[in-house]
Protein backbone atom coordinates (compact mmCIF):
# COMPACT_ATOMS: atom_id res chain seq x y z
CA UNK A 1 0.00 0.00 0.00
CA UNK A 2 1.50 3.30 -1.04
CA UNK A 3 2.27 5.94 1.49
CA UNK A 4 2.01 9.66 0.67
CA UNK A 5 2.63 12.79 2.70
CA UNK A 6 -0.71 14.62 2.28
CA UNK A 7 -4.22 13.73 1.29
CA UNK A 8 -5.59 15.45 -1.78
CA UNK A 9 -8.86 17.35 -1.74
CA UNK A 10 -10.68 14.63 -3.66
CA UNK A 11 -9.39 11.99 -1.24
CA UNK A 12 -10.65 13.98 1.72
CA UNK A 13 -14.06 14.27 0.10
CA UNK A 14 -14.15 10.49 -0.48
CA UNK A 15 -13.23 9.82 3.16
CA UNK A 16 -16.17 11.94 4.31
CA UNK A 17 -18.55 10.11 1.99
CA UNK A 18 -17.23 6.67 3.07
CA UNK A 19 -17.61 7.60 6.74
CA UNK A 20 -21.19 8.73 6.09
CA UNK A 21 -21.79 5.36 4.44
CA UNK A 22 -20.63 3.48 7.57
CA UNK A 23 -17.17 2.38 6.38
CA UNK A 24 -14.41 1.90 8.95
CA UNK A 25 -11.08 3.73 8.73
CA UNK A 26 -9.31 0.48 7.82
CA UNK A 27 -11.69 -0.22 4.95
CA UNK A 28 -11.32 3.38 3.70
CA UNK A 29 -7.53 3.01 3.74
CA UNK A 30 -7.80 -0.11 1.58
CA UNK A 31 -10.25 1.55 -0.84
CA UNK A 32 -8.02 4.61 -1.29
CA UNK A 33 -4.81 2.57 -1.13
CA UNK A 34 -3.45 4.86 1.56
CA UNK A 35 -1.74 4.18 4.87
CA UNK A 36 -4.20 3.46 7.67
CA UNK A 37 -2.45 5.90 10.01
CA UNK A 38 -2.90 8.72 7.51
CA UNK A 39 -6.63 8.08 7.34
CA UNK A 40 -6.98 7.87 11.14
CA UNK A 41 -5.01 11.10 11.60
CA UNK A 42 -7.29 12.96 9.17
CA UNK A 43 -10.42 11.64 10.91
CA UNK A 44 -9.13 12.60 14.37
CA UNK A 45 -8.13 16.11 13.27
CA UNK A 46 -11.54 16.62 11.67
CA UNK A 47 -13.37 15.58 14.81
CA UNK A 48 -11.36 17.93 17.03
CA UNK A 49 -12.74 20.97 15.22
CA UNK A 50 -11.27 24.46 15.20
CA UNK A 51 -9.79 25.99 18.27
CA UNK A 52 -11.69 28.94 19.65
CA UNK A 53 -10.02 32.25 19.04
CA UNK A 54 -9.24 33.85 22.38
CA UNK A 55 -9.54 37.62 22.18
CA UNK A 56 -6.57 39.41 23.56
CA UNK A 57 -7.36 42.00 26.22
CA UNK A 58 -7.54 45.56 24.91
CA UNK A 59 -4.50 47.67 25.65
CA UNK A 60 -5.32 50.01 28.51
CA UNK A 61 -5.19 53.71 27.68
CA UNK A 62 -4.60 56.13 30.52
CA UNK A 63 -6.86 59.11 31.18
CA UNK A 64 -4.03 61.42 30.15
CA UNK A 65 -3.65 59.61 26.81
CA UNK A 66 -7.41 59.81 26.25
CA UNK A 67 -7.34 63.58 26.68
CA UNK A 68 -4.43 63.80 24.23
CA UNK A 69 -6.37 61.68 21.72
CA UNK A 70 -9.45 63.88 22.05
CA UNK A 71 -7.44 67.05 21.41
CA UNK A 72 -5.67 65.46 18.45
CA UNK A 73 -8.97 64.28 16.93
CA UNK A 74 -10.34 67.83 17.21
CA UNK A 75 -7.27 69.26 15.46
CA UNK A 76 -7.14 66.52 12.81
CA UNK A 77 -10.81 65.69 12.02
CA UNK A 78 -10.05 63.95 8.70
CA UNK A 79 -6.99 61.99 9.89
CA UNK A 80 -6.91 58.21 10.30
CA UNK A 81 -6.95 56.59 13.73
CA UNK A 82 -3.28 55.63 13.27
CA UNK A 83 -2.27 59.23 12.50
CA UNK A 84 -4.18 60.53 15.55
CA UNK A 85 -2.51 58.06 17.90
CA UNK A 86 0.95 58.62 16.37
CA UNK A 87 0.60 62.37 16.85
CA UNK A 88 0.12 61.65 20.57
CA UNK A 89 3.14 59.29 20.66
CA UNK A 90 0.87 56.37 21.60
CA UNK A 91 2.17 53.20 19.97
CA UNK A 92 1.39 49.49 20.12
CA UNK A 93 -2.37 49.95 19.91
CA UNK A 94 -4.15 47.73 17.32
CA UNK A 95 -6.59 49.27 14.86
CA UNK A 96 -9.67 47.71 16.47
CA UNK A 97 -8.74 49.25 19.82
CA UNK A 98 -8.00 52.66 18.28
CA UNK A 99 -11.36 52.74 16.51
CA UNK A 100 -13.23 51.59 19.62
CA UNK A 101 -11.61 54.36 21.69
CA UNK A 102 -12.37 57.03 19.07
CA UNK A 103 -15.99 55.86 18.73
CA UNK A 104 -16.50 56.66 22.43
CA UNK A 105 -15.57 60.31 21.86
CA UNK A 106 -16.52 60.98 18.21
CA UNK A 107 -18.32 59.59 15.19
CA UNK A 108 -17.44 59.33 11.51
CA UNK A 109 -19.03 62.09 9.45
CA UNK A 110 -18.58 63.43 5.95
CA UNK A 111 -16.77 66.73 5.53
CA UNK A 112 -18.99 69.68 4.64
CA UNK A 113 -18.56 71.16 1.19
CA UNK A 114 -18.61 74.91 0.72
CA UNK A 115 -17.28 77.46 -1.77
CA UNK A 116 -13.92 79.08 -0.95
CA UNK A 117 -14.17 82.55 0.56
CA UNK A 118 -11.23 84.94 0.25
CA UNK A 119 -10.90 88.42 1.73
CA UNK A 120 -12.59 90.10 -1.26
CA UNK A 121 -15.54 87.70 -1.10
CA UNK A 122 -16.04 88.40 2.60
CA UNK A 123 -15.98 92.16 2.07
CA UNK A 124 -18.56 91.91 -0.72
CA UNK A 125 -20.78 89.71 1.47
CA UNK A 126 -20.63 92.32 4.23
CA UNK A 127 -21.42 95.14 1.79
CA UNK A 128 -24.36 93.14 0.45
CA UNK A 129 -25.71 92.53 3.98
CA UNK A 130 -25.46 96.24 4.85
CA UNK A 131 -27.16 97.24 1.60
CA UNK A 132 -30.19 95.00 2.08
CA UNK A 133 -30.44 95.11 5.88
CA UNK A 134 -33.66 97.14 5.79
CA UNK A 135 -35.20 95.31 2.81
CA UNK A 136 -38.66 93.76 3.03
CA UNK A 137 -37.70 90.22 2.01
CA UNK A 138 -41.32 89.20 1.55
CA UNK A 139 -41.08 91.11 -1.75
CA UNK A 140 -38.00 89.22 -2.99
CA UNK A 141 -38.30 86.34 -5.46
CA UNK A 142 -35.46 83.92 -4.68
CA UNK A 143 -34.56 81.73 -7.68
CA UNK A 144 -32.08 78.99 -8.46
CA UNK A 145 -31.55 75.77 -10.43
CA UNK A 146 -31.09 72.26 -9.07
CA UNK A 147 -29.99 69.08 -10.80
CA UNK A 148 -31.50 65.77 -9.68
CA UNK A 149 -30.07 62.42 -10.76
CA UNK A 150 -31.61 58.97 -10.93
CA UNK A 151 -29.42 57.65 -8.10
CA UNK A 152 -29.39 60.57 -5.68
CA UNK A 153 -26.82 63.17 -4.64
CA UNK A 154 -24.01 60.68 -3.91
CA UNK A 155 -25.22 57.69 -5.91
CA UNK A 156 -25.12 55.48 -2.80
CA UNK A 157 -27.16 54.71 0.29
CA UNK A 158 -26.66 52.86 3.53
CA UNK A 159 -28.85 51.84 6.42
CA UNK A 160 -29.44 49.30 9.18
CA UNK A 161 -29.26 45.75 7.82
CA UNK A 162 -30.35 42.96 10.17
CA UNK A 163 -27.93 40.18 11.06
CA UNK A 164 -28.21 37.32 8.60
CA UNK A 165 -29.89 39.55 6.01
CA UNK A 166 -28.31 40.60 2.75
CA UNK A 167 -27.98 44.27 1.87
CA UNK A 168 -30.40 45.40 -0.87
CA UNK A 169 -28.94 45.69 -4.37
CA UNK A 170 -28.53 49.16 -5.88
CA UNK A 171 -28.00 50.00 -9.53
CA UNK A 172 -24.56 51.32 -10.35
CA UNK A 173 -24.48 53.90 -13.13
CA UNK A 174 -22.10 56.57 -14.33
CA UNK A 175 -22.93 60.16 -13.38
CA UNK A 176 -25.79 58.93 -11.20
CA UNK A 177 -27.62 57.61 -14.26
CA UNK A 178 -28.13 61.09 -15.74
CA UNK A 179 -30.32 63.84 -14.40
CA UNK A 180 -32.88 66.60 -14.80
CA UNK A 181 -32.26 70.32 -14.35
CA UNK A 182 -34.99 72.07 -12.37
CA UNK A 183 -35.66 75.80 -11.88
CA UNK A 184 -37.89 77.29 -9.19
CA UNK A 185 -38.46 80.40 -7.12
CA UNK A 186 -39.95 81.27 -3.72
CA UNK A 187 -41.45 84.56 -2.58
CA UNK A 188 -43.09 85.13 0.81
CA UNK A 189 -45.13 81.89 1.19
CA UNK A 190 -45.48 81.03 -2.51
CA UNK A 191 -43.58 78.52 -4.62
CA UNK A 192 -43.02 79.45 -8.27
CA UNK A 193 -42.60 76.27 -10.28
CA UNK A 194 -40.81 73.95 -10.28
CA UNK A 195 -40.10 74.04 -14.01
CA UNK A 196 -38.07 71.51 -15.95
CA UNK A 197 -35.30 72.55 -18.30
CA UNK A 198 -35.56 70.61 -21.54
CA UNK A 199 -33.26 67.59 -21.65
CA UNK A 200 -30.02 68.20 -23.53
CA UNK A 201 -30.27 72.00 -23.28
CA UNK A 202 -27.21 73.72 -21.86
CA UNK A 203 -28.16 76.93 -20.10
CA UNK A 204 -26.32 79.81 -21.73
CA UNK A 205 -27.56 83.40 -21.84
CA UNK A 206 -29.91 82.85 -24.78
CA UNK A 207 -31.40 79.54 -23.59
CA UNK A 208 -31.76 80.89 -20.03
CA UNK A 209 -33.74 83.90 -21.20
CA UNK A 210 -35.87 81.74 -23.48
CA UNK A 211 -36.55 79.43 -20.55
CA UNK A 212 -37.68 82.39 -18.40
CA UNK A 213 -39.83 83.58 -21.30
CA UNK A 214 -41.64 80.22 -21.41
CA UNK A 215 -42.01 79.71 -17.66
CA UNK A 216 -41.38 82.62 -15.29
CA UNK A 217 -42.98 85.19 -17.56
CA UNK A 218 -46.29 83.27 -17.58
CA UNK A 219 -46.43 83.49 -13.78
CA UNK A 220 -45.20 87.09 -13.68
CA UNK A 221 -47.77 88.27 -16.24
CA UNK A 222 -50.67 87.25 -13.97
CA UNK A 223 -49.50 89.42 -11.07
CA UNK A 224 -50.91 92.85 -10.27
CA UNK A 225 -49.19 96.10 -11.18
CA UNK A 226 -48.45 96.86 -7.51
CA UNK A 227 -46.83 93.43 -7.09
CA UNK A 228 -44.63 93.96 -10.16
CA UNK A 229 -43.67 97.41 -8.92
CA UNK A 230 -42.43 96.14 -5.55
CA UNK A 231 -41.01 92.73 -6.49
CA UNK A 232 -37.21 92.25 -6.38
CA UNK A 233 -35.76 89.49 -8.56
CA UNK A 234 -32.83 87.50 -7.13
CA UNK A 235 -30.51 85.21 -9.07
CA UNK A 236 -26.95 84.09 -8.43
CA UNK A 237 -23.85 84.97 -10.45
CA UNK A 238 -23.87 82.00 -12.83
CA UNK A 239 -22.53 83.09 -16.26
CA UNK A 240 -25.93 82.62 -17.91
CA UNK A 241 -27.53 84.84 -15.22
CA UNK A 242 -25.02 87.67 -14.94
CA UNK A 243 -24.26 88.15 -18.64
CA UNK A 244 -25.07 91.41 -20.43
CA UNK A 245 -27.56 89.57 -22.63
CA UNK A 246 -29.56 88.24 -19.65
CA UNK A 247 -29.39 91.57 -17.79
CA UNK A 248 -30.70 93.39 -20.87
CA UNK A 249 -33.52 90.86 -21.30
CA UNK A 250 -34.61 91.31 -17.69
CA UNK A 251 -34.42 95.09 -18.08
CA UNK A 252 -36.85 94.91 -21.02
CA UNK A 253 -39.27 93.10 -18.70
CA UNK A 254 -38.99 95.90 -16.15
CA UNK A 255 -36.57 94.07 -13.85
CA UNK A 256 -33.61 96.42 -13.54
CA UNK A 257 -31.65 98.62 -11.15
CA UNK A 258 -33.07 98.22 -7.61
CA UNK A 259 -35.55 95.58 -8.80
CA UNK A 260 -32.66 93.23 -9.69
CA UNK A 261 -30.81 92.21 -6.54
CA UNK A 262 -27.04 92.26 -6.68
CA UNK A 263 -25.57 89.03 -5.37
CA UNK A 264 -22.26 88.47 -3.56
CA UNK A 265 -19.87 85.80 -4.94
CA UNK A 266 -19.70 82.27 -3.52
CA UNK A 267 -22.82 82.67 -1.37
CA UNK A 268 -25.24 79.73 -1.70
CA UNK A 269 -25.63 79.82 2.09
CA UNK A 270 -27.47 83.14 1.78
CA UNK A 271 -30.11 81.87 -0.67
CA UNK A 272 -33.11 80.36 1.18
CA UNK A 273 -34.16 78.32 -1.85
CA UNK A 274 -31.14 76.09 -1.23
CA UNK A 275 -32.99 74.84 1.86
CA UNK A 276 -36.01 74.08 -0.31
CA UNK A 277 -33.81 71.93 -2.55
CA UNK A 278 -32.66 70.02 0.54
CA UNK A 279 -36.27 69.38 1.59
CA UNK A 280 -37.18 68.08 -1.87
CA UNK A 281 -34.09 65.87 -2.18
CA UNK A 282 -34.65 64.34 1.25
CA UNK A 283 -38.17 63.44 0.16
CA UNK A 284 -37.43 62.00 -3.29
CA UNK A 285 -34.37 60.01 -2.17
CA UNK A 286 -35.65 58.76 1.19
CA UNK A 287 -34.84 55.13 2.03
CA UNK A 288 -32.21 55.13 -0.73
CA UNK A 289 -34.77 55.31 -3.54
CA UNK A 290 -33.50 55.15 -7.13
CA UNK A 291 -35.27 55.91 -10.39
CA UNK A 292 -35.22 54.20 -13.76
CA UNK A 293 -36.12 57.14 -16.01
CA UNK A 294 -35.78 60.92 -16.12
CA UNK A 295 -39.56 61.31 -16.28
CA UNK A 296 -40.03 59.32 -13.07
CA UNK A 297 -37.55 61.43 -11.10
CA UNK A 298 -39.16 64.61 -12.47
CA UNK A 299 -42.60 63.41 -11.35
CA UNK A 300 -41.14 62.75 -7.89
CA UNK A 301 -39.77 66.31 -7.76
CA UNK A 302 -43.18 67.76 -8.68
CA UNK A 303 -44.93 65.61 -6.06
CA UNK A 304 -42.42 66.57 -3.35
CA UNK A 305 -42.73 70.26 -4.23
CA UNK A 306 -46.53 70.07 -3.90
CA UNK A 307 -46.11 68.69 -0.38
CA UNK A 308 -44.11 71.75 0.72
CA UNK A 309 -46.70 74.01 2.33
CA UNK A 310 -46.75 77.78 2.50
CA UNK A 311 -45.65 77.86 6.14
CA UNK A 312 -42.41 76.06 5.31
CA UNK A 313 -41.68 78.48 2.49
CA UNK A 314 -42.53 81.44 4.71
CA UNK A 315 -40.10 80.16 7.35
CA UNK A 316 -37.34 80.11 4.72
CA UNK A 317 -38.00 83.59 3.37
CA UNK A 318 -38.36 85.07 6.86
CA UNK A 319 -34.94 83.67 7.81
CA UNK A 320 -33.18 86.30 5.69
CA UNK A 321 -32.98 88.94 8.43
CA UNK A 322 -31.14 86.47 10.65
CA UNK A 323 -28.82 85.46 7.79
CA UNK A 324 -27.79 89.04 7.16
CA UNK A 325 -27.05 89.61 10.84
CA UNK A 326 -25.00 86.38 10.91
CA UNK A 327 -22.95 87.53 7.92
CA UNK A 328 -22.14 90.81 9.64
CA UNK A 329 -21.38 89.06 12.94
CA UNK A 330 -18.98 86.68 11.17
CA UNK A 331 -17.42 89.51 9.15
CA UNK A 332 -18.52 88.02 5.85
CA UNK A 333 -17.73 84.42 6.83
CA UNK A 334 -19.73 81.35 5.90
CA UNK A 335 -22.90 81.01 8.00
CA UNK A 336 -24.08 77.50 7.07
CA UNK A 337 -27.59 76.66 5.97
Amino acid sequence: MGKKKDLTGSEKSKIVRYLAGGCSSLKIAKLLKRDHRTIKRFIQNSQQGRKKCVEKPRRKITAHELRKDKRAAAKMPLATSLAIFQSCNITGVPKSTRCAILRDMAKVRKAERRPPLNKTHKLKRQDWAKKYLKTDFSKVLWTDEMRVSLDGPDGWARGWIGKGQRAPVRLRRQQGGGGVLVWAGIIKDELVGPFRVEDGVKLNSQSYCQFLEDTFKQWYRKKSASFKKNMIFMQDNAPSHASKYSTAWLARKGIKEEKLMTWPPCSPDLNPIENLWSIIKCEIYKEGKQYTSLNSVWEAVVAAARNVDGEQIKTLTESMDGRLLSVLAKKGGYIGR
